[in-house]
């Protein structure tokens, strides 16, 4: 039997609960065996945020899901120059482990995009997409999409860039140990 993997991707700048939740889900909606978090490559042309590195990124994702033994990070897209492309990246993560079903998970802003999506049509063929449901889309399409409800959870890294930039409080919006690296070592400040 093939393992399942759902396949959760975002610049995680930073991770905050509302990816958790929607991991979380997925996985215990889908029955899968592990979520893999698949932070992007930040475009070349694009000033990060409050100087956050890849690495800062990456070290805030492994605290995020350290407790969650069915969480890890998959780093592909970080690892490759150049434009990432859903179709290029899940086609080597196909070729490096045929013995797995990929799961794309989505947002429902994303669904009615799926026709401008490179290569959509050849990446329906390889991966099953997941969306979660986002208020104010529709999950109308033509392609094949399995649909999760998820817990209304109105978070997004960039509120939480803009509390910090302002001072005001990020508690409860990420887990205490991203909280804390976010503080030590001073990212997101004004």
């Amino acid at each position: 039997m093939k393992k399942r993997i759902g396949i959760l991707g975002g610049t995680f700048d930073p991770p905050h609960i509302g990816h958790l939740i929607i991991a979380n889900e997925v996985l215990h909606h889908e029955r899968l065996d592990e979520i893999w978090f698949m932070p992007n490559q930040e475009p070349p042309h694009k000033i990060k945020a409050g100087n956050v590195s890849n690495q800062n990124r990456i070290e805030m994702l492994h605290l995020a899901i350290e407790d969650h033994p069915n969480f890890r990070i998959e780093t592909i897209e970080m690892n490759r120059e150049g434009k990432s492309y859903t179709f290029d990246t899940m086609k080597i993560l196909k070729e490096v482990h045929p013995h797995i079903d990929f799961h794309f998970i989505i947002g429902g802003d994303m669904v009615e995009y799926l026709p401008n999506w490179y290569k959509i049509e050849e990446l329906v063929e390889i991966i099953q997409f997941i969306s979660v449901n986002r208020p104010q889309y529709s999950n109308e399409t033509a392609y094949p999409v399995r649909y999760v409800d998820v817990p209304a959870i109105d978070i997004s890294s960039n509120l939480i860039r803009e509390r910090l930039k302002k001072g005001d409080t990020i508690q409860y919006l990420t887990k205490d140990n991203v909280k804390r690296y976010i503080e030590e070592n001073h990212l997101y400040e004004a």
